[in-house]
C-alpha cells in the first residue's frame, strides 16, 4: 500500500461563531493519488485546500501532510515546507503582473534558495514541458487565460513538490482553455504526481481524477472512484450527517 500524503483526523474549523466551515473530517490521499473535493459552495471545499496548505490552522483534528503535522507549524516554518512540499495552483493564476512569465516560474526556486541560472534552467524546462516555453519572455498581461494557467501550473512544480494542489484551476477559463489545463492535470497524474483539485465542477472531476470526495455543509457526504471507461463517477455513500442529503 502506497505512503499517505495527507491524513486529516477528525478536523473541524469555523470563523465567527457560525456554523463550521469544516465538522469532523477526516481523508487520507495516497502518493500518486488525483482525488477531487466536490461540492456546492460553502461547503467547505477552500477551507480544506486550505488548511491541507497550512495557510489556515484546525480548530480541532490533525493535518499530516508528507509526514508532517503541518497544523502545529508557526507561519515561517509553514511557509519553508509549503515551498519545499506543496505547488498550488489557483482558479485566478496569481502571477505577478511585472515578471516575466520565466520569472514568475522561477520564483519559488528563487526563495528557496536556488541560483538564478539553476531556477531559470529548471523554469524552462517546465515552460517547454507544458506547451508555452515560446512566451518565457512573456508578461502575464500578453497571455491568453490558459497560457497564465499553465504558467502558473509550471510555477506550482518548479520545486519538485510531493503535492500538486489545484483550486478551482479551470473556473475562470474559457472551454478550449479549460480542456487544455484538464489535460495537462491528467497527465501530470499519470506521471505519478499527487494531486489534490477542488473543484464545483463535476465533469472536471470525471476527466482527470481518479477517486472523488464530497462535501456537504462541512461534512464528508459521499465518496467514491472515478469510472472512465463509463465515463461517469460512481460515488459511494459515506456517513451523511443528518440534514444533508
Amino acid at each position: 500500500m502506497t505512503t499517505p500524503v495527507i491524513e486529516l483526523c477528525g478536523v473541524s474549523r469555523g470563523y465567527d461563531g457560525g456554523p463550521p466551515a469544516l465538522d469532523d473530517v477526516s481523508l487520507t490521499v495516497r502518493a500518486g493519488e488525483a482525488v477531487a473535493i466536490l461540492g456546492p459552495s460553502g461547503s467547505g471545499k477552500s477551507t480544506l485546500l486550505n488548511l491541507i496548505a497550512g495557510l489556515d490552522r484546525p480548530d480541532a483534528g490533525t493535518v499530516t501532510v508528507a509526514g508532517v503535522r503541518v497544523d502545529t507549524l508557526g507561519e515561517a516554518a509553514s511557509a519553508r515546507f509549503r515551498r519545499a512540499t506543496i505547488g498550488m495552483v489557483f482558479q485566478f493564476f496569481n502571477l505577478l503582473d511585472d515578471l516575466t512569465a520565466l520569472d514568475n516560474v522561477a520564483l519559488p526556486a528563487r526563495m528557496a534558495g536556488e541560483s538564478r541560472r539553476a531556477a531559470h534552467r529548471r523554469a524552462t524546462e517546465l515552460l517547454r514541458s507544458l506547451g508555452v516555453d515560446r512566451h518565457a519572455d512573456a508578461y502575464p498581461g500578453r497571455l491568453s487565460g490558459g497560457e497564465r494557467q499553465r504558467v502558473a501550473v509550471a510555477r506550482a512544480l518548479i520545486n519538485r513538490p510531493a503535492l500538486l494542489l489545484a483550486d478551482e484551476p479551470t473556473g475562470a477559463l474559457d472551454t478550449a482553455a479549460g480542456e487544455a489545463v484538464r489535460d495537462l492535470l491528467t497527465g501530470l497524474n499519470t506521471a505519478g504526481q499527487t494531486v489534490v483539485l477542488v473543484t464545483h465542477d463535476l465533469a472536471l472531476a470525471r476527466s482527470c481524477t481518479t477517486r472523488t470526495v464530497r462535501l456537504v455543509d462541512g461534512r464528508v457526504a459521499a465518496e467514491g472512484h472515478t469510472a472512465p471507461e463509463a465515463g461517469h463517477t460512481a460515488l459511494a455513500e459515506g456517513p451523511v450527517a443528518e440534514g444533508t442529503r
